[in-house]
């Protein structure tokens, strides 16, 4: 019933996020046809591989939410995890639409195993917000996988996840978290400005506490699936992608 009144008192923020949830599926399945079509690729968006891929990772990704743990320059309900690395490296593998879907079942798997305590509201944002990495990285990385599109592709899931992350907490999660809990936004800027002393109002705590909390698993999140992803390409790439052809520039 809670939970219900919270939808309706915030309609219109609800609505917009499950709009951006339906977008995020669509535009990852339209690049990857568009991916096709340009490349000549004929075989199906999602074949037998990719879905084992997307099963297999979706897994990995749920067991990595499990081990979460707080920043000192945020405050302690951020808490960091490297649940968006499984989607990366499986939508490097697999296409931008694999990506996506390793993100929500992750998410789903967590509402079914783990429950919730945010009426749904920290669930939508963690795939909002992942999403907002792994999309912009694969499809970069999916038109030409080069060792360069791939890091432009990390580059540009850092900057996106950042901005993402800190207008989804300006604009939803802390207005929503404060009316939900009848705590008012002032008392998650005193939580932040207990750790850090310039954060004295809402757009300083995004800048100082959220940005950098996001910026940060954006980075380190790019810079593990580089290092494991060389080792897992060739197992991955097998079965769906065709042969190589000799070319003078060098597939990530």
């Amino acid at each position: 019933m809670k939970l219900i009144t919270n939808i309706m008192t915030d309609f219109a923020r609800f609505g917009a996020l499950m709009v951006i949830i339906l977008l995020t599926f669509v535009i990852a399945y339209l690049f990857e046809k568009i991916a096709k079509i340009k490349q000549g690729d004929n075989t199906r968006v999602l074949d037998v591989r990719k879905l084992a891929i997307v099963g297999v990772f979706s897994a990995i990704a749920f067991g990595l939410m499990l081990f979460e743990f707080p920043l000192p320059f945020a405050p302690s309900f951020y808490e960091f995890d490297f649940s968006d690395i499984p989607a990366l490296i499986g939508g490097f593998a697999a296409g931008p639409l694999a990506a996506v879907m390793i993100e929500f079942i992750k998410v789903l798997m967590n509402l079914i195993f783990q429950g919730t305590n945010t009426a749904f509201v920290g669930e939508i944002a963690n795939f909002v917000v992942g999403a907002a990495f792994v999309l912009p990285a694969t499809i970069i990385y999916r038109f030409k996988k080069t060792r360069k599109t791939a890091f432009l592709g990390c580059l540009c899931g850092a900057l996106c996840i950042t901005v993402t992350g800190s207008l989804l907490n300006a604009y939803f999660l802390l207005p929503t978290f404060a009316a939900m809990w009848g705590s008012g936004i002032d008392t998650f800027i005193g939580m932040g400005a207990e750790i850090n002393p310039a954060i004295n109002n809402l757009l300083t705590f995004c800048l100082f506490a959220v940005a950098p909390f996001n910026l940060l698993k954006g980075v380190v999140d790019s810079i593990v699936t580089f290092l494991v992803y060389k080792k897992l390409s060739p197992i991955l790439k097998h079965g769906f992608n065709k042969p190589a052809q000799n070319n003078n520039k060098k597939e990530a």
